[in-house]
C-alpha cells in the first residue's frame, strides 16, 4: 500500500518556523516529482512548492518565495518543507503530493496524496 505520511503540522506563532516532513512508503518515489499543496476552508486548493525527482529543480508560489524551502532525501523517500517567517493567515491543510510530472504539482495536482495536516499561524 502506497502511503505519504506527513508530520510537522500544528500551531505556530507568526514569524516562527516549522519543518514539515512527508515520508513515503509502499514504493520508491525517486523518479517522481513531489511537493506540497494546501487548502484553506472555503478556498481553492493551491500549489505551495514542488521539487523534481533529482532535487535540482524547485518551484514555489510567489507568496512563499524566500520564506519556504522544499528539499528531499531520496535515500529515505522523504520530502521536507521548511517554513520560515510564517505569516498569520487562515488555517490551511497542507497535503504532500507526488506525481511523475512536476508541472502537475505546480498546477495543484498529484497522483498520490498524504492525509493532510493543518498548520495554523497565530498572530
Amino acid at each position: 500500500q502506497v502511503q505519504l505520511v506527513e508530520s510537522g503540522g500544528g500551531l505556530v506563532e507568526a514569524g516562527g518556523s516549522r519543518r514539515r516532513s512527508c515520508a513515503a512508503s509502499g514504493r520508491t518515489f525517486n523518479s517522481d516529482a513531489m511537493g506540497w499543496v494546501r487548502q484553506a476552508p472555503g478556498k481553492e486548493r493551491e500549489f505551495v512548492a514542488a521539487i523534481s525527482w533529482s532535487g535540482r529543480t524547485t518551484y514555489y508560489r510567489d507568496s512563499v518565495k524566500g520564506r519556504f524551502t522544499i528539499s528531499r532525501d531520496n535515500a529515505t523517500n522523504t520530502v521536507y518543507l521548511q517554513m520560515n517567517s510564517l505569516k498569520p493567515e487562515a488555517p490551511a491543510v497542507y497535503y504532500c503530493v507526488a506525481h511523475q510530472l512536476l508541472l502537475t504539482i505546480r498546477a495543484g495536482g498529484g497522483e498520490y496524496w498524504g492525509q493532510g495536516t493543518q498548520v495554523t499561524v497565530s498572530s
